[in-house]
């Protein structure tokens, strides 16, 4: 057994802190959002990429990340994940273009893929002595993403409003150099292991999904039924069946497809799916309302979000993890997904000329309780039936195909928003209408999540007792 570290909690302080980070970059740009599309010249369908070419690298590459963290050492791939995020934060802060910032966006993704599983594996050497100290240090770790998501909507307002929106990305470099001199110091070299990395398949699978997403983000211009449209999809289908098949024959795939038959993980990944198609698009559409029709700056927009997010971080904390012990997962991830439904359902009625304490606060808070209901249930019901020496692989599934969910939703939900806004118009009444109509398709995509886990999901999940491991889920919100 290996010697205890003397410095694993200050170690945990950075993993703790990367974990922040990781997941604030995925809301920090929200409030930001408006201000980039101005001085950048973004149209509206293509402002989604700010925020898509993120989470497409994210999510898309989480299994290529875990598999590099295996063979070249954890420390080696975490520190490398830095270096990649403060690199593309730089390109990001100084863009001058669209293009340029998608770029920046998209390989701060890819630092995200490489720190996160790498993140996770340094925990587990540091603490996997002894069970009870594992359960505090994963419910700390745990705790830094709702935190970081928190953080991240409030100090986007701030850091919009009094400096300008380059800024969101900037605060990256400093960070990630004080993160980079402390890692020789505090946390243990893992060695590798002999192996190969099936770089085909990563490429794959995050190339489909892009091009995916790029044809629906480009059918209600082009049309669904263009040529444009249809080679574009079939491309994507082609990328996505390559992976497949690759996972299929090669010998050491990132995914292997055997893992599909563990007990309820094919239907806690639909539910993951379907919750972050309908909640991301809740949330990117909300920012943009409460700017672009409320007339909000940047800090107030911020201020406004943050009764939904600290909602969030109270019911995933302190009441999902007691709830789940309980009463299972199945019954929380229906009850949270309804709810979800309900919340944004309420948001489909915003108006021109509405208001925060009307339109906003009250159907906020209640897709808050159902995301915060659903999440933690569908993450542990996913790797509550994998082997042992599964749950790593089953943990990495679930959490990017929440990551491609979330952007295929987006996709959708920015279509059918750009369909029901009159071409050219930036009239309140213009853009609500487009608003309405994508909040109303992500309450269709909640309430469909629901009936579908009530319907598909054969059991309930075996009820998780300690809070602590599902406080630890909630580490890829």
């Amino acid at each position: 057994m290996n010697a205890v570290n003397p410095r694993r909690w200050r170690a945990l302080v950075v993993l703790a802190a990367a974990q922040f980070m990781v997941i604030m970059d995925t809301s920090i740009i929200g409030v930001a959002l408006p201000d980039m599309q101005r001085d950048l010249a973004f149209s509206p369908d293509a402002l989604q990429w700010v925020f898509n070419a993120y989470v497409i690298a994210f999510g898309g590459l989480l299994l290529l990340g875990g598999r590099l963290s295996d063979l070249f050492g954890a420390r080696r791939v975490f520190t490398t994940g830095w270096i990649v995020l403060i690199a593309g934060s730089a390109v990001a802060a100084a863009a001058s273009s669209p293009w340029v910032e998608i770029l920046g966006r998209g390989v701060q993704g890819v630092g995200g893929a490489l720190i996160a599983p790498a993140s996770m594996t340094l925990l587990m050497m540091l603490f996997g002595h002894d069970s009870r100290e594992l359960g505090k240090a994963m419910a700390l770790y745990g705790a830094a993403a709702p935190a970081g998501g928190t953080a991240g909507v409030f100090l986007g307002g701030v850091i919009t409003e009094y400096l300008s929106w380059p800024w969101v990305f900037i605060v990256y470099v400093p960070i990630g150099v004080a993160t980079l001199l402390a890692v020789p110091a505090l946390l243990p070299a893992v060695a590798g292991r002999r192996g190969s990395v099936d770089v085909l398949g990563g490429v794959a699978v995050t190339a489909g999904i892009a091009l995916a997403v790029f044809a629906i983000v480009r059918a209600p211009e082009q049309g669904w039924g263009s040529a444009a449209t249809l080679l574009e999809l079939a491309g994507a289908v082609v990328l996505l069946a390559l992976f497949l098949l690759v996972q299929r024959v090669i010998r050491e795939p990132l995914m292997p497809l055997g893992i599909w038959r563990t007990p309820g993980l094919a239907v806690a990944n639909l539910a993951m799916a379907l919750l972050g198609a309908a909640w991301i698009p809740m949330w990117y559409f909300l920012n943009l309302y409460l700017q672009q029709v409320l007339g909000y700056s940047a800090f107030p927009s911020g201020a406004a979000l943050l009764p939904m997010t600290i909602a969030i971080m109270i019911f995933m904390i302190g009441i999902t993890a007691r709830l789940l012990g309980r009463f299972g997962a199945k019954p929380l991830i229906v009850i949270g997904l309804g709810v979800l439904a309900a919340g944004v359902a309420g948001l489909s009625l915003v108006r021109p000329d509405g208001t925060f304490v009307a339109d906003v606060l009250p159907a906020s808070l209640v897709a808050a309780v159902g995301m915060s209901l659903a999440y933690i249930p569908a993450m542990m019901s996913a790797m509550s039936g994998a082997r042992p020496e599964d749950s790593g692989l089953a943990s990495g599934i679930v959490n990017t195909t929440y990551q491609i969910g979330s952007a295929l939703g987006l996709a959708v939900m920015t279509a059918l928003a750009t369909g029901a806004t009159a071409a050219g118009a930036t009239a309140p009444a213009a853009l609500t209408d487009g608003f309405q109509a994508a909040f109303t398709g992500a309450a269709v995509v909640a309430a469909a999540g629901a009936v579908l886990t009530l319907l598909l999901m054969r059991t309930p999940a075996s009820a998780v007792s300690p809070a602590a491991d599902a406080e630890a889920a909630s580490a890829q919100v």
